[in-house]
């Protein structure tokens, strides 16, 4: 294949794949949490370690990675003490993160808004060899928290109070979710880009619980969309002259129209066997759950 000839290209599709896979991992916990849209403030905070990194001279994803971490747990301190203000505080965080990105990138030596916008909305030509190397070894920490902790991280995200009841480390475990997903954010913004990276982190389970109702299931297909979206949006974002963020964004929403309308008529059927056995007097047959993932 042509564009397997050139090395941007192998390098963006690696990326690619591993954004596929890390992206959907952690935004499943987040989407059980109810806090779907955590990944676009962590978005806005990383705008800061970027432009710090032009600044310093230092690696731009590295440094959007520790801005990324602390604005993570400053926004978990924020949830569990900041009672009434903490919708101003969170607003004042994102918009200082983006404020403080354009700052210091200007502020740079030879810096402007254009070094920015490839961070902003992904970039495929872009994508170095130190970037790849960084990018593998922050998915291998996502992949391993996300999964080897599946268990932990799913009963704290579906109750907070049975699980401390149980013994887990509830607070451990949310800082420990807000960290990953951070690092996810970091992860993505050089193929999908911090803008947008939180499309990616939840609709592609939003996609996958049109059709599945366990957890395990719904990760894996959720992580099976994200792979096949990246890799379809990088490879159309070459031959097309696409923006890549944008085009794997547009993709993945395809995808969960296109599973929605196939959904619709199995959750009808559902719907109605579920009101004949209830009229039946079967709650055998009645106990349909509220929520697609109900179990680990």
């Amino acid at each position: 294949m042509e564009i397997l000839d050139y090395a941007f290209m192998q390098r963006a599709l690696l990326a690619a794949v591993l954004v596929g896979i890390t992206a959907p991992a952690v935004g499943i916990y987040l989407v059980q949490r109810r806090q779907a849209l955590m990944g676009d403030g962590i978005g806005h905070v990383a705008m800061t370690g970027v432009g710090l990194g032009f600044l310093l001279s230092t690696s731009p994803v590295w440094m959007a990675t520790a801005v990324a971490i602390v604005g993570a747990v400053v926004m978990e301190l924020i949830r569990w003490y900041g009672k009434t203000r903490g919708d101003i505080a969170l607003a004042m965080l994102f918009y200082g993160g983006m404020a403080g990105g354009v700052m210091f990138i200007n502020l740079a030596p030879g810096g402007s808004n254009a070094n920015l916008q490839s961070y902003l909305f992904g970039s495929l030509s872009t994508v170095s060899e130190e970037d790849v190397s960084a990018i593998c070894l922050l998915a291998g920490f996502v992949v391993l928290v996300t999964v080897g902790l599946r268990r932990q991280l799913f009963a704290v995200s579906q109750d907070e109070e049975f699980a401390r009841v149980t013994g887990l480390p509830v607070r451990a475990l949310n800082l420990l979710t807000a960290v990953t997903a951070a690092v996810t954010v970091t992860v993505a913004m050089r193929v999908v880009g911090l803008l947008l990276v939180s499309a990616l982190m939840v609709v592609p389970v939003a996609a996958a619980q049109q059709l599945t109702k366990s957890f395990a299931v719904t990760f894996v297909v959720a992580v099976a969309i994200g792979v096949a979206v990246t890799l379809g949006g990088t490879v159309t974002s070459y031959y097309q002259d696409v923006p890549p963020g944008a085009t794997i964004v547009l993709l993945t929403i395809g995808v969960f129209i296109v599973l929605t309308v196939l959904a619709t008529p199995l959750a009808r059927r559902r719907a109605r066997a579920a009101a004949a056995a209830e009229a039946a007097g079967d709650p055998a047959e009645c106990s349909v759950p509220a929520q697609p993932v109900v179990k680990a």
